[in-house]
């Protein structure tokens, strides 16, 4: 039975390009969750007004791959340790967030980013929220798929490119083949 994991680590495009590659995950959808205006536009949640966070929501076959595995990776490919930021990308839209669909998904980030403070991977501390899902609003088409349908635009090709490397080279095991 398929599961939901809903992230938020960033731009959208980033998280969509790696996960679309996972093994275990049926789909993708680019998104935004945890704001305030239903049916908001990409134009709303970039003025930062919304309350929303640029997500990833990710079907996927947990006898295929965990969620602890899923947020393993999330907490890998993006720097969960800036507040609304990451690289140059700043606002609340670009948050890092769990947005969990049950107990055993809460449970389960929080024990995961305990184990990951635990082991000081990381200088500072997490700043990741752990908050319960909210409405999914599925994000313009434009912005599905972006990075397979525009690899050689600048974003894509300075900040998702090399995000993609990294997860290609860290979790090769994981590849869909």
């Amino acid at each position: 039975m398929a599961e939901i994991a809903t992230l938020a680590g960033g731009c959208f495009w980033c998280l969509e390009a790696v996960y679309d590659q996972t093994k275990g995950v049926s789909s993708v959808e680019s998104g935004y969750m945890g704001g305030t205006n239903a049916d908001p536009t990409y134009e709303q949640v970039c003025s930062g007004r919304t309350g929303h966070a640029e997500v990833v929501q990710i079907t996927f076959d947990p006898a295929v791959i965990s969620f602890r595995e899923l947020l393993e990776m999330f907490f890998v490919l993006h720097d969960p340790t800036t507040l609304n930021r990451q690289g140059n990308d700043a606002g609340t839209q670009y948050r890092s967030a769990i947005f969990t669909h049950s107990p055993e998904q809460k449970q389960t980030a929080e024990a995961v980013i305990a184990a990951i403070t635990k082991e000081k991977v990381y200088d500072n501390p997490i700043v990741t929220q752990v908050v319960p899902a909210t409405t999914f609003y599925e994000a313009e088409a434009y912005h599905q798929e972006y990075f397979a349908r525009n690899p050689s635009q600048g974003y894509c090709t300075y900040v998702v490119g090399p995000k993609v490397a990294k997860f290609r080279k860290q979790f090769a095991a994981r590849l869909k083949a």
